[in-house]
């Protein structure tokens, strides 16, 4: 049983996420990332420790309990996710062919989509076509090799299906945006099936909210020019913000 989330701070929150994400952290890099102390770090840990989902290790953390990962994420920023997708939901047109990643805030976008909308829908997460078929909503799934922390389907089968299909609006989530490193995750499947997902699309929507700004996570799958528009809850500041703009990136916030 998962204890003590609400007393997370927001730095706690996303290392939170990024374990559930990745697996493991390391104690350097994550003190690195968010430029604070290794003793702060390690305070941050200690509290996770608390919440029966992460174990510390010599150095970092790992994940434990993996198979409600999906789940424990989910209640992050619940508000912000659901706002984001129904934003989201509503770009789509009759008649579009759309493909959505698997993901916490990708998911909020199928729920927000009306019960038997004039679409067809292609996604390599299990609960996303779940939903969608309580919808009747014609779903296409990938097939491929499934990720119990996603609940996404991955690997060479994945990537093949998609090869072979055009998009007209493509949504993909994002665990890290910095201007440097471009739009990030932290899974080298996963982000490989964001790659051809863009690259066979018309236009290419990134939803992710305000904790992911700054982020530099792992695997880098598109630069600020390879996607057209990030839905979010609040917009980015400074140097990411002018660097978006330059690049040609629309950002919709959220109502």
């Amino acid at each position: 049983m998962i204890h003590n989330q609400a007393d997370w701070n927001a730095r706690q929150r996303q290392i939170h996420e990024q374990i559930a994400q990745s697996g493991e952290v390391r104690i350097s890099e994550l003190s690195e990332r968010y430029g604070v102390t290794e003793m702060t770090i390690r305070r941050d840990l200690e509290k996770l420790e608390e919440g029966g989902t992460v174990r510390r290790t010599f150095g970092g953390a790992i994940y434990v309990y993996r198979d409600v990962a999906l789940q424990d994420r989910t209640g992050l920023y619940m508000d912000e996710k659901v706002r984001i997708g129904r934003q989201a939901a509503s770009l789509i047109a009759s008649g579009e062919s759309v493909f959505l990643d698997g993901g916490t805030t990708t998911l909020q976008i199928a729920r927000a989509l009306r019960s038997g909308q004039q679409i067809t829908v292609v996604t390599n997460a299990l609960n996303i076509a779940a939903e969608l078929a309580s919808k009747q909503i014609p779903t296409i799934m990938t097939g491929g090799m499934l990720l119990e922390s996603t609940h996404s389907l991955v690997g060479p089968i994945a990537a093949q299906s998609l090869s072979g299909m055009a998009f007209d609006r493509v949504f993909l989530g994002a665990t890290g945006l910095s201007e440097a490193h471009g739009f990030s995750n932290s899974n080298l499947y996963e982000a490989e099936i964001k790659r051809i997902a863009i690259r066979q699309a018309r236009e290419t929507t990134v939803v992710l909210d305000r904790t992911k700004f700054g982020a530099r996570v792992l695997v880098s799958f598109a630069g600020l020019a390879d996607v057209n528009r990030i839905v979010t809850d609040l917009p980015p500041d400074g140097e990411l913000a002018r660097a978006c703009t330059e690049a040609g990136v629309r950002i919709e916030v959220a109502e």
